[in-house]
């Protein structure tokens, strides 16, 4: 019987322990040493060259967002409901009231309208994700009025209008959680398109203090001036996403051709059952980083699932509510508040997809997927 592929498996581009064992041997283990400006640099040439910090998640680059917009009890931020939790969190951290907001059904971002209707004066914000890397609506998103937060955590290598994804917000996030495109076991980065953010960025960064303007030679001694947290990866970390960067290009080519593949042999089968495939709107380009299917209910979904695991396929589905989980339910949050969101949780199927699935993998799932009957 052929071994079971699994739903993810992180690529290695070979030079991961070449350069594990370099920092290893060298006297700079922690944060900011020579992978870490690596890779920073590696990142900045695709993001339009904004300033970039490494940190140590996703998760700790929006909550030093958050700090960086002074977010905190009295605010709203603006999230949508169809997210990781982190999208939320990092602001209710803050002691900001989060306001979920419903997606939009084609895309499952962020839909404009929506989140133009929760505005209020005590807006601090508005956070988008850019669902499978599939750009927002950004003309929409950036007219409201009020700092736009991009969670980039699936769309590295996305563009809009030919610009990357990541470079239209005030602020921006990126994961290298081993499940992204790019990874290191965990990790993220700080990306700054208000450029008069960086010196605050640096110091929060750092536990508060102006270490970083004391290593550049810009005061002789640095100490504690605002609040912060530790927010750096160590420099072993930063190694392992430094080759990751180096190789991106061969890392996306193979994720394409796999989503390529998807898109167009499921076609068929999708348009015979109703079965939603993903949408790309004019001027978006995507990055390959989630293939989805939406069937018509959670039985269906449920149905699918079990199917694809008979035959050793690793599908999954992905986010609940977050204004029906438990935190969002004591906030106020009921069955109904966006549909869309709470459709697409019980309906959504997502399929392998990583660079190193071979052509016979990808034949296997294509015929699983289609050998169901709806």
């Amino acid at each position: 019987m052929a071994a079971p592929i699994p739903f993810n498996r992180p690529h290695r581009t070979g030079r991961e322990a070449t350069y594990v064992a370099e920092a290893l041997a060298s006297d700079h283990w922690r944060g900011d040493g020579p992978f870490t400006r690596r890779a920073a640099a590696l990142l900045a040439a695709r993001l339009g060259d904004l300033p970039v910090l490494l940190t140590t998640s996703c998760t700790h680059a929006l909550e030093l967002a958050a700090l960086l917009l002074d977010v905190g009890p009295g605010d709203e931020v603006i999230v949508p409901a169809f997210t990781f939790v982190s999208t939320a969190s990092a602001f209710a951290l803050r002691g900001a009231r989060v306001v979920f907001a419903d997606v939009d059904a084609a895309t499952l971002n962020l839909d404009p309208a929506a989140a133009a209707a929760k505005l209020t004066p005590r807006t601090k914000a508005v956070a988008c994700v850019h669902y499978a890397g599939v750009a927002c609506d950004l003309d929409a998103l950036g007219g409201l009025g009020v700092p736009l937060i991009e969670d980039n955590a699936h769309g590295l290598f996305g563009r809009w209008r030919d610009r990357p994804l990541g470079t239209f917000g005030a602020l921006a996030t990126q994961s290298f959680h081993d499940t992204k495109n790019l990874g290191c076991g965990e990790g993220g980065a700080l990306v700054l398109g208000d450029r008069g953010l960086v010196e605050r960025a640096e110091i929060l960064r750092e536990k508060g203090t102006n270490r970083a303007r004391f290593f550049r030679g810009q005061v002789d001694k640095y100490t504690w001036v605002d609040v912060g947290s530790s927010f750096l990866p160590a420099d072993l970390l930063a190694a392992v996403l430094a080759a990751q960067l180096e190789d991106a290009d061969a890392i996306q080519a193979a994720r394409h051709a796999v989503w390529a593949r998807y898109h167009a042999e499921l076609a068929p089968w999708a348009a015979r059952h109703g079965v939603q495939q993903p949408h790309l709107p004019a001027g978006a380009a995507h990055p390959a980083h989630i293939y989805w299917l939406r069937v018509r209910d959670l039985a269906t979904r449920t149905r699918l699932l079990a199917h694809l695991a008979e035959r050793g396929v690793g599908a999954t589905f992905h986010y609940q509510p977050l204004h029906l989980s438990e935190v969002g339910v004591r906030a106020g949050g009921k069955p109904g508040d966006c549909p869309v969101t709470e459709q697409a949780a019980d309906t959504l199927v997502r399929l392998p997809l990583y660079a190193d699935l071979t052509g016979a993998d990808v034949d296997r799932v294509i015929a699983a997927v289609a050998g169901f009957t709806p």
